[in-house]
């Protein structure tokens, strides 16, 4: 590895300083640590790609091993998910191995500890044994039974071992320091009682322990040299290095703990808790939903290995926590896709179109490439004929001069067929388009080399042959959360921001060729994005699943929403330059349209905070925010809102200290009001001078009140 010409993360740099410092390469030994209390998510896959990786470059074992400590939550299913996974990334692990397998060992270490007076029974209450704890700003005291003799302790330990006691009666602390600045160091639990069925030892022991007794000494045990694990855990590792301390044989490898950064992804959430209450809560149709960020929800919704590998290799590893967009998931999968799935039609939204001059009861099988990415894709036959679907939105009656598609005079090309032209169409009774009728050029057909099929026309549809096409159920699922951090706001729930859009059902058409699509087969539906064949289908009902679109339809989006923003804000100063009431009115009605046409709250949370400041026309753009937004007061973080109310009360503008009385007097938290009524009291008592004869009203209405 050293030798490589390549730049090195911070992670390869301690391995490579280790090994320069007297290491063997032949110690070096990783591991990747899963709980099995859920389904893996993408953050899992950076830190498989990261240890197994680290596993590859250095040709050294890495270990599979499940942190099953707590039967609670524990179950043989999620083991099971998670070494699919695992195998379906690619990777191969020298071990499987569980930190159960070695029970007996913490037990006996355990009992060292005692021995040694480094470890104790501890009877208080929970809540009892917090308020002893201390606070990160006050020491820690000691409990009453820090003192018990080890005879006692050990007494104690094995009785809870033998399950005499309920559970909560009794725990095994270390004795370390209760004044430590760590609060992790003041006498942390090692064991308690649990009378759980274990997945793997079943019902042979009462007692279990914490992850941070049985973590790292596990680590030592496998003679791991290196323990990677998130940034979060950095406070652990104090205590990770003070419990090999106790244990440690100078003759073994001691292993060391380091810790990188999560790479969170936006619009999303990771956190096993959140992503088990949208599976129980039906949010979401199981762990494998395709909308879900677990690697078999991915999976199911058409990723490859190749593209989740490629993605944890592009964000890379860091020091910092860092949200990753979205977006660079799903450039990964496109850059994938595009190499290796064969092109084929399908129609989603049909329309039938019918070639008037063709004749019926003909039909053609005509050549179409597979792939123009790939050149030992070949090529395929799809069927013509008179009436096909194509996509309602590829006609208009009446189209602009830029509309490229098919309308009413105007010439199109069909995907690897004729050219064709709108002639006229049929309506039903409530004037919806049932067909549209059109000619072709009868010598124009693609790739037949004449002067027609030469012919420049303003666009190519995509089509399927009525006769021949197959139904089938598409699913069209875009990203699960509306806001880019949904479990970042203090003041929300992250359920508030589920994508009520997040899955649209259509029936769709798709070219015979698909007849014998089998599950997890991939394709680009021209011109519509990439599918995949999903589990639910069989050779009686095809059932796809949208992978992502061709283009970033959310980048769009967002640029649109900035553009509003953007554009409110720099509207805002006429506002106290135009003089008559109408033109006020006008104005803001146009900013309101604008903010409710933002639905990202993380969007509308930084232009508040970002314009409570000093100037009148930032504040009345705040104030215009929580009045037109699609959001309640309460939903933006409350010392923002109260610093917005503060400031705009005392504003030199009329205007801004009306719109923040009116949005005041709608608030339905009486106590958050209340705050403001000395300030409300002193505008009434004596209004200032330029004050409006309408907000002198509403204070009267609110003084009232």
């Amino acid at each position: 590895m050293a030798s490589e010409e390549k730049s090195l993360n911070f992670i390869e740099q301690i391995i490579e300083e280790d090994l320069k410092s007297g290491l063997s390469q032949t110690k070096l030994h990783f591991r990747f640590p899963p709980e099995p209390n859920g389904y893996l998510h993408i953050g899992h896959a950076s830190s498989i790609a990261l240890n197994f990786g680290l596993g590859i470059d250095y040709q050294s074992p890495v270990n599979l091993r499940f942190d099953d400590t707590n039967p609670e939550k524990e179950e043989q299913e999620f083991v099971d998910a998670i070494k699919k996974d695992v195998e379906w990334l690619g990777y191969t692990w020298a071990e499987e191995r569980y930190a159960s397998d070695y029970f007996q060992q913490l037990y006996d270490w355990a009992v060292l500890l005692i021995k040694k007076d480094k470890a104790y029974v501890d009877s208080q209450s929970s809540e009892d044994m917090a308020i002893q704890k201390g606070t990160p700003s006050t020491v820690g005291t000691d409990s009453p039974y820090r003192n018990r003799s080890v005879e006692e302790n050990l007494d104690l330990f094995e009785r809870m071992k033998n399950g005499e006691f309920e559970a909560g009666t009794h725990i095994l602390r270390a004795k370390i320091d209760m004044k430590s600045t760590n609060m992790l160091m003041r006498d942390p639990i090692m064991y308690r009682i649990l009378h759980k069925h274990h997945h793997r030892t079943g019902d042979a022991w009462k007692i279990y322990p914490m992850y941070d007794w049985a973590h790292g000494q596990s680590d030592y045990l496998e003679e791991i040299s290196h323990s990677f694990c998130t940034l979060e855990f950095l406070p652990h590792r104090e205590l990770y290095d003070w419990f090999l301390d106790q244990i440690l044989d100078e003759n073994k490898l001691r292993p060391k703990q380091r810790e990188f950064a999560r790479r969170n992804l936006s619009h999303t959430v990771v956190s096993k808790r959140k992503l088990q209450q949208l599976v129980k809560e039906k949010h979401v149709n199981g762990w494998d939903d395709p909308r879900m960020s677990t690697i078999s929800g991915l999976r199911r919704r058409g990723y490859t290995a190749a593209s989740l590998r490629n993605f944890a290799n592009t964000i890379g590893i860091a020091k910092r926590d860092n949200l990753i967009n979205v977006s660079v998931l799903e450039f990964c999968i496109r850059e994938d896709l595009n190499k290796i799935a064969p092109r084929v039609m399908a129609v989603l939204d049909p329309v039938k179109l019918v070639i008037t001059n063709y004749p019926e009861g003909k039909e053609e099988w005509l050549e179409a490439e597979n792939n123009q990415e790939d050149e030992n894709a070949g090529f395929r036959k799809v069927p013509f004929s008179r009436e096909l679907y194509i996509e309602r939105e590829d006609f208009l009656e009446e189209a602009p001069a830029k509309f490229f598609r098919l309308t009413l005079g105007k010439e199109v090309r069909l995907k690897n067929a004729y050219i064709i032209k709108g002639e006229s169409v049929i309506k039903d009774a409530d004037g919806n388009i049932t067909e549209i009728h059109v000619t072709y050029d009868t010598d124009s057909l693609s790739g037949s080399g004449t002067e027609a099929s030469q012919r420049k026309v303003s666009g190519t549809l995509h089509w399927v042959s009525i006769q021949h096409a197959l139904e089938a159920e598409v699913r069209l699922y875009d990203r699960l959360f509306t806001d880019e951090a949904p479990d970042s706001y203090k003041e929300k729930n992250f359920l508030d921001f589920v994508n009520p859009n997040s899955l649209e059902i259509v029936t769709g058409f798709v070219e015979p060729s698909l007849a014998t699509a089998q599950n997890e087969d991939k394709f680009q539906f021209q011109r519509l994005g990439y599918f995949t064949v999903d589990k639910d289908s069989t050779t009686s009902k095809l059932v796809f699943n949208k992978t992502v679109g061709l283009k970033d339809a959310w980048e769009e989006k967002g640029k649109k929403e900035e553009n509003s923003i953007n554009n409110s804000l720099k509207e805002i100063n006429k506002y106290f330059k135009v003089e008559t009431k109408p033109e006020r009115i006008a104005i803001e009605s146009a900013i309101g349209e604008n903010i409710k046409n933002v639905s990202t709250f993380s969007l509308l949370q930084n232009s508040l905070k970002k314009n409570i400041n000093n100037n009148k026309a930032s504040l009345l753009f705040s104030q215009f925010i929580l009045k037109y937004s699609s959001w309640k007061s309460s939903d933006f973080e409350e010392d923002d809102v109260k610093k917005l109310y503060s400031m705009s009360l005392k504003s030199e503008s009329t205007y801004v200290r009306s719109k923040a009385l009116l949005n005041l007097r709608d608030i339905e938290n009486e106590s958050f009001k209340n705050q403001f009524d000395d300030e409300i009291l002193k505008l009434y008592s004596n209004p200032p001078k330029n004050a409006s004869e309408r907000e002198i009203e509403i204070l009267a209405e609110m003084v009232k009140k």
